[in-house]
């Protein structure tokens, strides 16, 4: 009698924890979301009559959903310059023209709502220009520039702030050559780090993988690229006003280590929007349950791999570290694409300066034991270095 009174009652609660993944799952997959889409062509910079630069280029905001019509009743930009001293010379003038599909354009510049239809999508052009004081060489002192597009998503979820960061170089180091490169020892190898400009959306991955280092390639290397500099050409990341935390991010995060990205509300809920929160909170308990009995990093395991990979606020090199980047997606099929394209080994990996090197993924033929040896002394550096990718050759 106590054994079947037993089992019912844990049948009852797992009946009962089910209903509460369902309803967690469906709160969350019902939640108030936008469908539209924010993407950027590549952006000119031209050098004005008065020594000035014009940054110049257009958006695209799509509506993949079938049905939904979703407005666009304000867009406005917020650009912050990046340099290698003190801006406070520098002066900046924006403009926003739509180029609605239907629409004349505005000379006036002014920001008229407009109803971007299912299946469809309209344009702007944004421009950005840079003034310095008389004397002031903007090209020596700029580096780059930070254009956020803020804008506003109404429609049958609400009224919805969407904040997008499109990173636009303004000056570029030169590629690696040969007769330059600055190759260092390592056990049983040499390591070149690979300098770059600051990545972004923008940037085509494989055009950055040729340009700076195709010229010092040769059979045998192994090219490697840091897993956030890939994950932020990917557009993956995004700022944290753009997150609504539930009630389970906010208390699941008061349990981990305060360093730990997934330790504030939103870096949690970045994590439970990727997998779900039934699958969060599964790890969560599982992992806590094997925590106490001596067996540790389960919630990790089961939670996904973007469970490690999510870098919060402060994470990363600025302007991302006002944002939240996620891993990578599919580094086994761009490592594979890539080394098919560059006729070399490449990998990606997570190197910090506790000598932790992680191979996130590598193309086929690729000694992983030769890239542990080269890269435990983090050749690339944590700091703003800007040598995303490292060149590993055998000795």
């Amino acid at each position: 009698m106590l054994f079947l009174l037993l089992l019912r009652l844990v049948l009852i609660a797992a009946l009962l924890f089910g209903l509460l993944l369902l309803i967690l799952e469906l709160r969350h997959r019902l939640r108030p979301a936008s469908p539209l889409r924010l993407s950027a062509s590549p952006f000119s910079v031209d050098r004005l009559d008065d020594g000035g630069l014009r940054v110049s280029g257009e958006i695209t905001i799509s509506n993949p959903h079938r049905r939904m019509e979703v407005f666009v009743p304000e867009l406005e930009l917020r650009p912050t310059l990046l340099g290698r001293g003190d801006l406070a010379g520098v002066s900046l003038r924006t403009s926003v023209t739509a180029l609605h599909p239907d629409e004349q354009e505005r000379p006036d510049g002014y920001w008229a709502a407009y109803i971007v239809k299912g299946r469809k999508s309209t344009r702007a052009r944004l421009t950005v220009e840079i003034r310095g004081e008389a004397g002031l060489d903007l090209q020596a002192l700029l580096d780059t520039l930070w254009l956020e597009v803020l804008w506003v998503n109404y429609g049958p979820f609400g009224r919805l702030w969407q904040r997008d960061g499109i990173l636009i170089p303004l000056r570029r180091p030169e590629p690696q050559q040969p007769a330059t490169a600055s190759w260092r020892s390592g056990e049983h190898c040499r390591v070149l780090p690979v300098r770059t400009h600051l990545l972004g959306t923008l940037d085509d991955p494989e055009q950055v993988l040729r340009h700076y280092a195709g010229a010092v390639l040769q059979r045998g290397d192994v090219l490697t690229i840091g897993e956030t500099p890939l994950a932020v050409m990917q557009g993956r990341y995004h700022h944290p006003q753009t997150v609504r935390p539930s009630a389970l991010a906010r208390l699941l995060c008061r349990v981990f280590h305060p360093t730990s990205s997934l330790a504030t509300a939103c870096g949690m809920q970045t994590l439970i929007d990727l997998v779900g929160p039934a699958r969060v909170l599964c790890a969560w308990l599982a992992g806590t349950a094997l925590k106490l009995v001596g067996s540790k990093g389960w919630f990790y395991r089961l939670a996904g791999e973007q469970a490690r990979l999510i870098d919060d606020v402060t994470g990363t090199t600025p302007p991302y570290d006002q944002t939240i980047v996620l891993g990578p997606d599919q580094p086994e099929a761009f490592c594979e694409q890539m080394a098919q394209a560059l006729g070399v080994a490449v990998a990606v990996v997570d190197v910090n300066d506790l000598g932790r090197v992680k191979v996130l993924a590598a193309s086929r033929g690729c000694d992983e034991e030769l890239l542990q040896r080269a890269l435990r002394p983090n050749p690339a550096g944590n700091a703003n270095e800007r040598t995303p990718l490292v060149l590993v050759r055998p000795a």
